[in-house]
């Protein structure tokens, strides 16, 4: 019987919960912001390991950016660190992007509350009878 789940998504979501460990605990670089880790994309010899972040208090895309490359440059100590904890032969290398999805998704229900806020300001002038 096949497995339902294979050895590289869950080596991705073990690595996720150790990601956000070091990333709260052990990082302790003043140049980051509060990051979520969203993904862990591995390729299938688990080689290289795609890490898709946000970070809530960045408000414009140069700091949310600028915490990418900080990430991408302190890759080697997170390594290091996600080494310790996993019990793996080999490590991934790491790359870090930023997860836009969160961002969309706000916006789309902001514009969901503009167009009900919209119908609701229209059905208070112009109530319709029924007779």
């Amino acid at each position: 019987m096949a497995r339902e789940f294979g050895r590289s998504q869950r080596v991705a979501s073990e690595m996720q919960k150790e990601l956000a460990t070091i990333l709260q605990r052990e990082v302790q670089d003043t140049r980051l912001g509060f990051i979520t880790v969203n993904e862990v994309v591995l390729s299938k010899d688990l080689a290289v390991a795609k890490i898709y972040i946000t970070v809530l208090n960045a408000t414009d895309d140069a700091a949310k950016h600028a915490n990418v490359k900080v990430l991408n440059e302190i890759s080697p100590f997170i390594r290091h660190e996600l080494a310790k904890r996993m019990r793996l032969r080999h490590i991934s290398e790491l790359h870090f992007y930023y997860d836009s999805s969160f961002d969309t998704g706000m916006r789309v229900a902001e514009l969901l509350h503009e167009v009900d806020s919209g119908k609701n300001a229209s059905d208070t002038e112009n109530p319709e009878q029924d007779d």
